[in-house]
């Protein structure tokens, strides 16, 4: 199971009960427990704070609180990128390879979408979570949804009640090309960005921060506002099918991710001159299709963050339009396809400045 976690899942195999759980050659604790989720336990004596300075090869601080990670992708089924790195991320840590210094969940989302090639059956899974799927008890998705809410609350629900010692990273990659080809969207919390947060983003190469300023329904928005994680959705790449991926192009994802994992952060200063910062967009508004009458008023093939100048009219539905407001504003996710009540697009503006100065 360990060696090729993603094959496994797709198999639709299942563990009899004898063989749910094990031991790593190098200690490590696993368990499976459900269809693409694993849960692992560090060996004893492992723990060392997430977010904290430390190195490559620094020893573990035995007296440290075990933190609690929750890796996730393939909450979209077309998105095999992520999905990929997970396994391959399972395996080595199986292996002894990888190191793991805190409790890790792993989580493949959609697995019944993953198996059908497909981004989902019925319903988008990120848009199901805080309970939607509730609203939605006839679609595909609302039991996994449902599955996912439980795993993650009873996961975090044995982590130190810091939301610094609770992550969740969920990987993805994109319909359409970008502006900034890797970007991290941030749930909203009513709290500053995280700065252990901030800096892992900057470790795994992320060149734009998106920060949301409502409540959403999205994995990592109930993860953060539900179980206290410091949460992020990654934007990693362009989505392709399973075996047509360039890994090397996820490299910087996948260090990072792996770096957090053995307690390996870095801490470095910060100046919004600095290149490798990432820059900051935050959600000013969102474009909604109220009917299928609305028209997105942008090229077919726009990319992500693409700018456009105050007084541009970008939608339209009967009386309804979006019109550009601040002196540039950017769109995210335009899609014109999604049902009616949904939103068609995100409209950011840049906040590099204020958040670098809001860190904390």
């Amino acid at each position: 199971m360990l060696d090729d976690f993603l094959a496994y899942t797709l198999a639709g195999n299942r563990p009899d009960s004898a063989q749910q759980q094990g031991v790593c050659a190098n200690g490590v604790g696993w368990r499976w427990l459900d269809d693409g989720v694993l849960q692992f336990e560090p060996p004893a004596g492992a723990g060392m704070s997430v977010g904290v300075t430390a190195h490559a090869g620094a020893a573990a601080d035995p007296d440290a609180p075990v933190h609690s990670v929750l890796a996730s992708a393939g909450v979209h089924g077309d998105e095999t990128a992520p999905i990929e790195l997970l396994s391959l991320l399972v395996r080595d840590i199986g292996a002894g390879r990888a190191p793991l210094a805190c409790r890790l969940l792993v989580v493949l989302g959609n697995v019944a979408a993953m198996r059908a090639a497909s981004r989902y059956i019925d319903d988008d899974l990120n848009r199901l979570f805080s309970g939607r799927h509730a609203q939605l008890p006839r679609s595909a998705e609302a039991p996994r949804a449902a599955a996912l809410e439980r795993a993650a609350a009873q996961f975090f629900a044995n982590a130190p009640q810091r939301r610094s010692a609770r992550w969740h990273i969920d990987m993805h990659t994109a319909i359409r090309a970008s502006v900034f080809e890797r970007f991290a969207l941030l749930p909203h919390t009513g709290e500053p960005m995280s700065r252990a947060m901030f800096e892992w983003l900057r470790d795994a190469q992320i060149a734009a921060v998106l920060v949301h300023t409502t409540k959403g329904t999205t994995w990592s928005h109930f993860t953060a506002e539900a179980c206290g994680a410091d949460a992020c959705t990654l934007e990693l790449g362009k989505v392709r099918p399973f075996g047509q991926n360039d890994l090397t192009r996820f490299t910087g994802a996948d260090a990072a991710l792996r770096r957090l994992l053995a307690g390996e952060t870095r801490r470095v200063s910060m100046p919004a001159t600095d290149a490798s910062v990432p820059r900051v967009f935050t959600v000013i508004d969102q474009i909604t299709k109220h009917s299928d009458a609305f028209e997105l008023l942008v090229d077919a093939n726009v990319p992500n963050f693409t700018a456009y100048a105050q007084n541009t009219v970008l939608a339209r539905d009967g009386g309804y339009r979006y019109t550009v407001s601040h002196a540039e504003e950017r769109i995210v996710f335009p899609n014109p396809s999604v049902k009616p009540g949904l939103r068609a697009g995100l409209m950011v503006i840049e906040t590099t400045q204020d958040v670098l100065a809001s860190l904390h």
